[in-house]
């Protein structure tokens, strides 16, 4: 057994460090739902510049911010299309259809990307009542179900120009928008730019215990207000833990680099191992997805012998495991987690 156990299940499970709980603790508050809290105003304040949009307004969690974003840009029975592995997809409950009456219609790749041929065949508009008139895409980057792939900011570009010329809006799931930017360089306004909404989480790779963010332009911020206050996403003396984002924000982005680097060491060790189907190549940021079918062992049995053995990760899909590098690991978690990974998965009968 490790000399604790080594917790690679999400990005989500960092604590607040000491300088965190201290910023938290001095924060100067006020009442967000009235609009007076100033820590919550500068956290927003500092978003939208990092993200080159006029505002932004501050989320409890990335699935409202989400949903909030299509509520705001959509109304009832109109259509939405996204990849079919998108997190709206697979971790929101079926929050559009639920909360706002909306189609999905998916279209998938191995990797997260849109194809803007494939999709203006599907377009459709107010001209028959048969249809659901299409009104917003929307992309994630980085892609978690596709192994946390960077979306390259061509593509977003040409699906920016194909809503263009479809009159549709176009958001992004952003919320490790964070690790798209420090894998790649670019500028995360560059990121955003393509974009009408774009969602960004706090509380995944950069460490903070509660939020999100969703920058917009001016005009559509007091429709994001109405949605989040619709969802229940009103907070007073929010400012607590708008002082953990802001905090996040000045120290914990350029640190990302680590954990993309430590996501590769594992994925290569991961790759030697017998029955596990691994490909370094594609390990772009924080997150490792090995196959276990080789093994013989389904990912759910796998995922509770490596918990027994003191490695926590998470099964995404009968055959495939998932760990996920981040702050509160570092290089000696790392290492000996792969040694603990292939000591298991070498043990098993098949």
């Amino acid at each position: 057994m490790p000399r604790r156990p080594i917790d690679l299940r999400s990005d989500t499970v960092t604590r607040p460090s000491e300088g965190m709980r201290r910023a938290m603790f001095e924060a100067v508050v006020g009442d967000d739902v009235l609009g007076d809290d100033p820590t919550v105003i500068r956290l927003q304040e500092r978003t939208a510049e990092l993200l080159g949009k006029p505002a932004a307004l501050f989320f409890p969690s990335g699935t409202q911010a989400n949903q909030a974003a299509l509520h705001a840009q959509t109304g009832r029975g109109d259509e939405v299309f996204l990849h079919a592995q998108a997190h709206i997809i697979y971790y929101e409950q079926g929050g559009a259809a639920v909360l706002s009456g909306l189609q999905l219609r998916c279209f998938d790749s191995p990797d997260g990307t849109l194809d803007p041929e494939a999709m203006a065949e599907h377009v459709h508009t107010d001209a028959d009542p048969h249809w659901a008139p299409t009104r917003l895409v929307a992309l994630e980057n980085t892609h978690n179900h596709c192994g946390g792939l960077v979306y390259p900011l061509e593509g977003a570009r040409a699906v920016r120009a194909f809503c263009d010329r479809n009159g549709l809006r176009l958001h992004l799931d952003g919320a490790r928008l964070w690790n798209a930017h420090v894998a790649t360089g670019a500028p995360l306004a560059d990121l955003a730019a393509p974009f009408d909404t774009v969602s960004v989480c706090l509380s995944k790779g950069l460490g903070a215990p509660v939020g999100s963010l969703v920058a917009c332009d001016a005009e559509l911020l007091p429709r994001l207000v109405r949605a989040r206050k619709l969802l229940g996403g009103g907070m007073r003396q929010a400012g607590i833990l708008a002082a953990a984002g802001l905090y996040a924000l000045e120290h914990n982005i350029a640190r990302l680099a680590e954990d993309h680097r430590r996501a590769r060491f594992l994925a290569e060790r991961l790759a030697r191992v017998p029955g596990l189907r691994v490909d370094p190549g594609k390990v772009q940021t924080n997150m490792v997805y090995a196959g276990t079918r080789g093994s013989g062992t389904p990912a759910a049995d796998l995922v509770r012998q490596l918990e027994a053995a003191g490695v926590w990760c998470l099964d995404e899909g009968p055959w495939t495991i998932r760990l996920v590098a981040h702050l509160d690991v570092d290089d000696a978690d790392v290492e000996e987690a792969g040694e603990l990974v292939a000591s298991v998965v070498e043990r098993l009968p098949g």
